[in-house]
């Protein structure tokens, strides 16, 4: 018997990037570790799409096989499935911003800086005691979703546990349930494996 799923990775690093990515992780990491950076500052956050319906999901289609068996047939997709683009954006203590892009919008940078940037900046700058401190970007190595909270569990986890939603408002409100009943220390224990 074997267990079998597929995974998929969007880019094979070459040699250089390999390097640039070590570079890049031990540097954070010292940050860390000497103090100039602390674990409660960090803000993370990406964009996924979320269908309407829920299927199956990758991790959930992994079974057990034996010789010369054939693995299990899952229905894929339809082609114009139901879905809306988030851009989810947290900390170690809880959401920073969720944002349901609407279907007949157009993402740009414009709209980027406006709906997600400025909204991100804003609830910094209030949670913080003092307007003076920076906001300082982490350098991210590039092609290395691994490394990135809300690609490797975030929205996978979303995709878990929402339900079927039958239009965008109810859509929306689902993940925004979600993500701010998922345990304070689950999230400081995802970011300290960041």
């Amino acid at each position: 018997m074997k267990k079998v799923t597929s995974r998929w990775i969007p880019h094979q690093l070459n040699d250089e990037q390999k390097q640039e990515r070590l570079r890049l992780c031990r540097e954070n990491l010292a940050k860390f570790r000497d103090g100039s950076w602390r674990l409660c500052d960090i803000i993370t956050g990406d964009e996924t799409w979320i269908y309407h319906r829920q299927i199956h999901q990758k991790l959930t289609n992994k079974t057990w096989i034996g010789e010369g068996e054939s693995p299990r047939i899952i229905a894929r997709r339809r082609k114009f499935e139901r879905k809306n683009l988030f851009s989810i954006f947290f900390k170690s203590n809880g959401p920073v911003l969720i944002h349901a892009v609407d279907n007949d919008e157009t993402i740009d940078h414009d709209y980027y800086i406006e709906n997600c940037l400025k909204p991100v900046v804003k609830e910094i700058r209030k949670q913080r005691k003092s307007n003076e401190e920076g906001i300082n970007i982490i350098p991210h190595p590039p092609y290395s979703p691994d490394l990135e909270p809300c690609d490797y569990w975030v929205n996978d986890y979303i995709k878990q546990n929402l339900t079927d939603q039958p239009d965008e408002k109810s859509l929306a409100r689902g993940v925004s349930k979600l993500i701010k009943n998922i345990p304070e220390e689950e999230l400081k224990k995802l970011l300290t494996n960041y």
